[in-house]
């Protein structure tokens, strides 16, 4: 199997990216938006979610040291979670529906390294997209880039061990990562925003059967985007069969 070359890989991940670039994408929706949560939970969320960006950057800073050829297929997987992650589309109220572009660091650098991609992917888009906030970026850290990405990269584990079919494990991790995603986000606003009657719970549910209206098919979507992508990394021997 051949080596992962810059040359190569910029020769064929450029194009891609600037194709998925120049996508439509609606602007009056994000994450969850800017000033959407309460300060206790938005504080907490940046808590919660700076250890692991320190580990996915020290993750980061091994992966270079050891083969600088990775900077390449690194960039090209911010760059994949920074543009699916910014097609949005309108759901709950102070959030939306959207891919999160997580599936392919995951199956090719693990889930601890998508801290930091998904954290810059979230912070350019703060910034240069009105999409989400920097209040609200530990929250959306949390759900896109920590969470989604463990039980996508479990999952991905799982399928491996099961010998599923290489294309079918790609999907599932894509599938799962994306899907658990908006679990989180929804525990999230549930917290936030408890239901008078049901509680904590229940406004999870109900936020959860929002975004499943809209998600499910944009997860499915993103699964089979990320089985073309890794195949056709994998068919110009830029990354290896196996992957991660």
């Amino acid at each position: 199997m051949k080596r992962c070359t810059t040359k190569t890989a910029l020769t064929w991940g450029i194009p891609w990216a600037i194709a998925l670039a120049i996508l439509p994408a609606p602007a009056m929706a994000m994450h969850i938006m800017e000033g959407f949560l309460p300060p206790y939970w938005a504080l907490s969320w940046w808590v919660v979610f700076i250890p692991f960006l320190i580990i996915g950057a020290r993750q980061l800073g091994e992966i270079v040291r050891e083969d600088s050829n990775q900077k390449v297929l690194l960039a090209l997987c911010a760059a994949f979670i920074f543009v699916l992650s910014a097609l949005k589309m309108p759901s709950v109220t102070g959030s939306c529906s959207h891919p999160t572009g997580v599936g392919l660091a995951i199956i090719l650098f693990g889930f601890r390294i998508v801290s930091v991609l998904g954290g810059i992917a979230l912070l350019f888009q703060a910034l240069l997209l009105a999409h989400g906030g920097l209040t609200t970026l530990g929250a959306n850290g949390m759900s896109m880039a920590v969470l989604g990405p463990l039980v996508g990269y479990l999952v991905w584990v799982v399928a491996n061990r099961l010998n599923l079919r290489r294309d079918v494990a790609v999907f599932l991790c894509a599938f799962a990562a994306d899907l658990f995603t908006y679990a989180v986000t929804s525990f999230q606003l549930g917290l936030a925003f408890p239901d008078p009657q049901s509680g904590i719970m229940g406004a999870s549910a109900k936020f959860l059967g929002i975004f499943c209206l809209t998600q499910v098919p944009i997860a499915i979507a993103e699964g089979f985007l990320t089985v073309l992508i890794y195949d056709q990394l994998t068919k110009r021997h830029i990354i290896p069969a196996q992957g991660h």
